[in-house]
């Protein structure tokens, strides 16, 4: 089997988590993965001894599969340098997401995306991923026309700083000791902040909640969807939930649901209340997949057109990392790198 090359930009929570699900997954990787950050260092990571180079025009060449995990603005600066090295760049950033020259991409949604691409692929937000892994094969099968959500957002959404910070406030708690407060807006533990990102001041929803919208839209090839989500922060460590109410074109029942659902890869029907099976962030953290559940007919409608969901996916994980080798592993199957 042919090996590939394979470079990652940026060392934190996201890109640490790639590494491990590249081994994970045996990637055909020519050695070691290539590291690169804002500045030169030798680092530990998961146990073993990288030697992080200083990112830069000259960083890429010789590479076949970048990574990028690192902050919009060096996606930016480094995306021609590594598209002239002849190295695929999958970026996690939102820089190009809504690019219509970059295909945005989760492979079990829309992997003939790849197809088109010109050196550069980009990750969906996470909370999109996640969403649209049990909501796409829905899309496919009834026709999605109109989504209402509400999401649970981990600390894990604000990377390494995030995580940190709730660990830290738990520890100070418990200790008596005062709360430090800086990641987030306000005091996480025993809190919900329902403010992640930036607020559009046209129409008061959160850059979190439109890049849902807007994502979505572009993943579904579904210009006219209608979406509204308001994103909530939860002190939960790294797995993000959300409230699904769904309205499709053609009439779906709950059965017709699980039964779509549990064919698809990527997806795990966890629905069985009346035993306390339903999706919990508890049980998707540090997993693959996404839980999908309490799967109800909306009985606030008179037809069967509408759904209810609730579903639970790792954030690092299904949300960034693992969509990310698996857009690498997809490149690698339909022969574009």
């Amino acid at each position: 089997m042919k090996q590939y090359s394979v470079g990652l930009v940026g060392v934190g929570a996201v890109g640490t988590e790639m590494i491990k699900v590249l081994k994970e997954r045996n990637f055909p990787m020519k050695g070691q993965v290539q590291v690169f950050a804002s500045r030169e260092r030798d680092e530990q990571i998961l146990g073993e001894t990288y030697h992080v180079k200083k990112a830069d025009e000259n960083s890429f060449n010789g590479l076949d599969i970048v990574l990028f995990a690192g902050k919009t603005d060096v996606a930016i600066q480094l995306k021609d340098a590594v598209v002239k090295a002849g190295a695929k760049m999958i970026d996690n950033s939102r820089a190009f997401r809504q690019d219509p020259e970059v295909p945005l991409v989760v492979p079990q949604v829309n992997a003939e995306d790849l197809d088109w691409n010109k050196g550069v692929i980009a990750n969906p937000n996470c909370t999109t991923a996640i969403m649209l892994e049990a909501v796409a094969p829905l899309h496919k099968a009834k026709g999605l026309k109109r989504v209402v959500a509400a999401t649970y957002q981990a600390a894990s959404g604000a990377g390494q700083p995030g995580l940190n910070e709730l660990e830290d406030q738990i520890k100070a708690y418990a200790k008596g000791e005062p709360l430090t407060v800086k990641a987030f807006q306000h005091q996480l533990m025993y809190n919900l902040i329902p403010h992640i990102d930036k607020f559009n001041e046209e129409n008061w929803y959160t850059l979190e909640e439109l890049k849902m919208l807007n994502e979505s839209r572009k993943m579904l090839h579904h210009p006219t969807l209608k979406l509204s989500c308001t994103c909530v922060r939860v002190p939960i460590a790294r797995a993000h939930s959300e409230s699904l109410n769904l309205e499709f074109e053609n009439d779906i029942t709950p059965a017709e649901a699980r039964e779509i659902l549990s064919k698809c890869e990527g997806v795990r029907v966890v629905d069985d209340p009346l035993n306390g099976g339903y999706p919990m962030p508890l049980d998707a953290t540090a997993k693959y997949d996404v839980l999908a559940g309490r799967i109800r007919q909306d009985i606030s409608r008179d037809d069967k057109k509408g759904l209810e969901m609730f579903v639970s996916g790792d954030q690092l994980l299904r949300g960034a990392a693992l969509n990310a080798v698996e857009i690498a592993e997809h490149l690698v199957k339909r022969g574009l790198v």
